[in-house]
Order: structure tokens, then C-alpha cells, then sequence
């Protein structure tokens, strides 16, 4: 494969990335996210190279510079896309639901079936990216989901429902806290029993610390 870079420089914004990869032909995306996921999620983010993944997805190293331009950008854009999706799902399951209870609980169930079918995506996102460099993965600064949930907590307060002797963004890190870390090492100890059949236990968890009983 040939190792030199295009003259036009890599996107460098969310926008700019998202905008691009809109042009990539649909199995040449499907094949790169297939190999990002199986060689970032059993091996260690150092060993693997920008020309394992061209391999692995049979593209050439020129198309992984042309599009992405680092190791860590390609691990960034592919989260993106992959969350992409269980945001789009999120944000359709809360359509018409006003109880905040229920919009919790919905967010939490679609949440936890999401990671039982795609248990790679939690291991790239909390083994191949530091905390640090969330950030960089464009749907943790989408303001329809973000923004979204984050009125739900903010009405919950306002309604007395959750607790409110913190902020919203404390309330939403308590529940990504939770629900992460349950998530992280349920893959992690090789769990067989899918999450969702513990759903009523989990959610109940999850309440009890958000809410304002």
C-alpha cells in the first residue's frame, strides 16, 4: 500500500470530519469501523497502526490520511458514528414522553441494549480514549442530545422530581457514572446474562441516586 499523504490537509473539525465521511462510500466506512472496533478492542491503543486498520479493512493508507489524518482522530470519528446511532435511538424513544421518571428510564433501557449488542463500542470508548479527550467525539458536544437530556434533568428539578442541591451536569455525570461503569465491566468480567434482564434492579439503582425522595 502506498505510504504518502494527500496534498489536501485531513479535516480537523467535528463538522468538517462528519461532512467528509458523508462522502466515503457506504461499505468503505462499514469496513473501516469493523476494523477499528476488532483491533482497538483487543489490543492496546499503542500497538495498533493507521496501516493495520487500512489492512484489516482492505483500503488503501492514503484514504485512512485523506479522511481522518491520526490514529486518534480515526478513533474519535468512528465513536462518533457509532454513538451517532444510539443517540438518533435515544432521541426517538423520548419522542412524546413527559414523565420524567419514564424519560430516565427509557433513556437508561435504550442505553443498556444498545451496549449488550455492541459491547466493543464501550471498551474502544473507555480503553482507546483517555476521559480527557471525550471532548473530541462529537456527539459528547451534540446539543441535540446533550442539550436534550440535560433539559430533562433540569426539568425534573424544576418540577421537585430530582434532586436539585446540585446542577444538571452533576446529575448527568452521576448517571453516566453509573450507568458507564456497569456497562464497562460487564464486557469487561465477560458477562453471558444480557444487562437489560437486570433492568428493573439497575433503573431502581439509578433513581434512588437521582431522585429527590
Amino acid at each position: 500500500m502506498p505510504a504518502s499523504t494527500p496534498s489536501a490537509p485531513p479535516p480537523r473539525t467535528h463538522e468538517e470530519r462528519r461532512a467528509m465521511l458523508a462522502t466515503m462510500r457506504t461499505d468503505t466506512l462499514q469496513r473501516i469501523e469493523k476494523a477499528v472496533l476488532s483491533l482497538f478492542s483487543q489490543r492496546d491503543f499503542h500497538e495498533v497502526s493507521l496501516i493495520d486498520v487500512a489492512r484489516t479493512a482492505h483500503v488503501s493508507l492514503q484514504t485512512i490520511y485523506k479522511y481522518f489524518g491520526s490514529k486518534e482522530v480515526l478513533v474519535y470519528a468512528m465513536l462518533d458514528v457509532m454513538l451517532g446511532r444510539l443517540a438518533e435511538r435515544m432521541l426517538d424513544h423520548l419522542q412524546g414522553i413527559d414523565n420524567v421518571r419514564e424519560r430516565l428510564r427509557k433513556t437508561c433501557w435504550v442505553t443498556l441494549d444498545y451496549m449488550d449488542k455492541h459491547p466493543a463500542v464501550i471498551l474502544l470508548l473507555f480503553t482507546a480514549v483517555p476521559v480527557s479527550r471525550h471532548n473530541q467525539i462529537g456527539i459528547y458536544e451534540s446539543p441535540e442530545l446533550m442539550g436534550a437530556f440535560r433539559g430533562v434533568l433540569k426539568d425534573g428539578q424544576a418540577r421537585g422530581v430530582l434532586n436539585n442541591t446540585v446542577s444538571s451536569k452533576v446529575l448527568l455525570d452521576v448517571f453516566m457514572g453509573i450507568i458507564g461503569r456497569v456497562i464497562l465491566m460487564h464486557v469487561v468480567r465477560g458477562e453471558q446474562r444480557p444487562l437489560v434482564d437486570q433492568f428493573d434492579a439497575l433503573f431502581h439503582i439509578v433513581w434512588r441516586a437521582m431522585s429527590d425522595d
